[in-house]
């Protein structure tokens, strides 16, 4: 066991340290007892501003005895050989990890996209460039480095297993099948106003049953669970608005075919656009979705990944959701809160870790295709490097693809053959 002495305990340090020791399987005591800490003969360091004779020292910064959030001077240090945060001068990879993994930033930035979210070019992590970094647990090690390399005596670290979690978002469930008689009219005289003869002519075909409705790639989906993967799939069930199209939650066979992939895949809820402004929305999707499936659901990814911390995950958590699956960026890959590891939210607002918990991801298809525009073999590329990150720290390679890109269609023609290359990985020893 190692003892580690601190001023103050706080909830943000008992938070830090079971991140850094707890899930490497390593035993620690934090004491404020400077008497203890100088006459016990436990394996030790100092964590805090009072140096202690012959204790190994870490200087704090005040980030993880502070109450409130606050504002630091942030730039870059080197801890151990490892970049990571200097706030107000004091290089500190304890607070680094805590400041990225309760997303402090993400509290007092007023700067927002079209839709309200938080954007990856305005974090420490894109200005340091350590956006495909898990800096997190990459700081965790080089804390057990230096301690190793101080002849603090600390059992050797359980590396944190590596997990390919696939996951799937249905936006829209088919392209043309389902529809209502109004959107069928709808869509056929836009498409005639517009002149779009190929969708006119794709949409009857579907239709009358002579083509596969290019967005059913459910049975490919449920072949990929044959294959060992465990998923996930978040079905939107919002009423039809701008940002929210999918098929009636009241339509028979669209519900039917949520019941047959749930005998697959964990089902949870894709709450819609303008439910992360209405709660009334959210509890009536989430009572949909437990119709359909006659069972609790507590799991959830944004529709649009629109996420306001602290205020979705305050309202999630409240309505009994227990997991969250939105962690990461629209518009870039990599890791937002610095870890491919599942990790319990930390509320800032009432400084007090929670029990709801939060499974970060990779990348997404859009991401890749049509926010950095790449070719389907950079895509492959970008997406080797992230996998090669996660398989070396540990975690979970958790990434989002959905059933209308991987159909061989449209823009997304070929792009199968990108998840296909990222599954394939797993087979990589």
């Amino acid at each position: 066991m190692i003892l580690i002495y601190v001023e103050e305990i706080s909830e943000r340090i008992l938070y830090t340290f079971d991140f850094i020791f707890n899930d490497r399987k390593i035993e620690y005591r934090i004491t404020n007892d400077r008497y203890f800490t100088e006459t016990s003969s436990l394996p030790k360091f100092n964590y805090s501003n009072i140096e202690i004779d012959h204790v190994l020292y870490i200087r704090p910064s005040s980030l993880l005895f502070d109450e409130n959030i606050g504002v630091y001077g942030i730039d870059k240090g080197n801890f151990e050989g490892e970049e990571c945060i200097a706030f107000n001068n004091i290089v500190d990879p304890i607070a680094s990890i805590f400041y990225i993994l309760s997303r402090m930033e993400e509290y007092t930035s007023s700067y927002t996209d079209q839709h309200g979210r938080f954007e990856a070019k305005n974090s420490v992590m894109s200005r340091f460039n350590w956006l495909e970094k898990v800096v997190c647990d990459r700081w965790a090690e080089s804390i057990i480095r230096y301690l190793l390399r101080n002849d603090v005596e600390v059992s050797l670290p359980i590396p944190i297993p590596y997990k390919m979690n696939p996951t799937f978002d249905i936006d829209q469930t088919f392209a043309y099948k389902l529809k209502s008689p109004f959107r069928l009219w709808y869509a056929t005289s836009k498409d005639l106003l517009f002149g779009k003869k190929d969708r006119l002519v794709e949409r009857q075909r579907v239709i009358s049953g002579k083509r596969t409705d290019p967005f059913d790639t459910f049975s490919y989906i449920q072949a990929i669970t044959d294959r060992g993967f465990e998923i996930n799939i978040f079905w939107l069930l919002g009423d039809y608005s701008k940002y929210d199209k999918n098929i009636s939650h009241r339509n028979f066979k669209h519900r039917q075919l949520i019941k047959e992939m749930s005998k697959y895949a964990k089902i949870g809820l894709h709450p819609s656009y303008k439910s992360n402004t209405y709660e009334f929305y959210l509890l009536n999707e989430k009572d949909r979705i437990e119709s359909i499936l006659q069972h609790t659901v507590d799991c959830s990814r944004q529709h649009f990944l629109k996420l306001n911390i602290p205020t979705t995950y305050q309202i999630l958590h409240s309505m009994g959701f227990k997991h969250d699956y939105t962690m990461g960026y629209a518009e870039t890959v990599g890791f937002r809160a610095g870890t491919a590891r599942s990790f319990r939210w930390f509320d800032l607002s009432k400084n007090e870790m929670t029990s709801y918990v939060i499974h970060p991801f990779a990348y997404m298809d859009g991401t890749l295709n049509e926010y950095m525009k790449l070719s389907v073999d950079e895509a492959k590329k970008k997406i080797s490097q992230l996998n090669q990150e996660v398989r070396e720290y540990g975690g979970d390679f958790s990434f989002i693809w959905h059933n209308s890109t991987i159909g061989q269609y449209g823009i997304y023609r070929g792009w199968k053959d990108v998840l296909e290359f990222t599954l394939e990985l797993d087979n990589n020893e």
